[in-house]
Order: structure tokens, then C-alpha cells, then sequence
């Protein structure tokens, strides 16, 4: 069981006959009146976000989710192929399920395929990913002060801003969690 008052990013949990991941939380204390919990909810099977209140007190069992690292392989369309490293099994994924891990996704990163009670429900990226920038403007000299950005495509596609001096040919790491650029590598 896990009280509300110990709610975190990433925790899953049963509630109503469902699974839930907590996407935000805020632990809020008022100056009248009892504290209580607000959170922003994913239901990890449909995909649906609610908003729901808790007491810091409540209680809920708590959602095991399998976590099993698979290598990204290919895409045909609308199926994406993933490979159990152990098995070499392959695993084909819709699009629906890979929505978040989309833009970092790269031939051959390994990733974590979440599951429940054997039905997969979404992919888990590594945290930090490092892509090669393949379209962005020319950053100008001395425009350095302001700390600008600039709008930036990277090999897989997605667009991430990044600061003026990087240029096409960089490599860059970003964050997957927050799709924010981190540092250039």
C-alpha cells in the first residue's frame, strides 16, 4: 500500500479497478482547513489524464510494473520492433503506445518496455539521450548575452532549442524526460 503523502513522479497505482502513473503532484497545506495532495494522473492502460484530489492520508495499493529492457530495432510504418536482449524475441509496438519516446527513439538505443500483468502499455527511453543536430539557422556572432535559442531538428526528427552556437553536425544531449537540451557533447 502507498499512503498519498508519499506520492512521487513516475509512482503507479491501483485505484477504481485501474492503473495509474502520477504524471505531477503538489502536496498543499492551506493556511485553514487539512492538507491534502492534488496530482495530475495517467491511466497507464487507456492513456486518459485526470486531475484527482487525494488526503495525504489515503491509501492505495500500490501497481507492480514490469520493466524489461528491450533494443529498439526498426520501424515499418505503423509497427515499431523491439528485441528482447536476452530471448531475442521481437516484440512489434503500435504508435499509440510509443507516443512520449517518439522523438527520442534511435535504431539500436535500448529502452525499457513497460508492462502490466503482461499487457505493455508504453516505452521508457534512457533519460539522457545524445542525437546529432540535422537542420538549425546559423547562430550569429556576439549574440551570446542574451542567452537565445534557436529552434533546432535533430537525426530523429524531433525539435528540441538549443542555444545559438550550436551548430548542423553538433551532437547534443537532451533530456527525454523534459525534451530539453542539456549540454553539447
Amino acid at each position: 500500500m502507498i499512503s498519498a503523502g508519499d506520492f512521487r513522479n513516475g509512482i503507479t497505482f491501483e485505484l477504481d479497478g485501474n492503473v495509474f502513473q502520477i504524471i505531477q503532484f503538489q502536496h498543499v497545506k492551506p493556511g485553514k482547513g487539512a492538507a491534502f495532495v492534488r496530482t495530475k494522473i495517467k491511466n497507464v492502460i487507456t492513456g486518459g489524464v485526470i486531475e484527482k484530489t487525494f488526503n495525504p492520508t489515503d491509501k492505495m495499493p500500490k501497481a507492480h510494473i514490469e520493466r524489461k529492457d528491450m533494443e529498439y530495432l526498426y520501424n515499418d510504418g505503423e509497427l515499431y520492433y523491439f528485441m528482447d536482449t536476452e530471448t531475442y524475441e521481437q516484440l512489434p509496438l503500435d504508435t499509440n503506445i510509443l507516443e512520449a519516446a517518439l522523438p527520442f527513439l534511435k535504431e539500436n538505443m535500448t529502452v525499457k518496455v513497460l508492462s502490466y500483468k503482461g499487457s505493455v502499455f508504453g516505452v521508457e527511453p534512457p533519460n539522457f539521450v545524445e542525437l546529432e543536430v540535422t537542420e538549425t539557422e546559423p547562430g550569429f556572432k556576439g549574440d551570446t548575452a542574451t542567452g537565445a535559442t534557436k529552434p533546432a531538428t535533430v537525426e530523429t526528427g524531433a525539435t528540441v532549442y538549443v542555444p545559438l552556437f550550436v551548430e548542423i553536425g553538433n551532437k547534443i544531449r537532451i533530456d527525454t524526460r523534459t525534451g530539453e537540451y542539456m549540454e553539447r557533447v
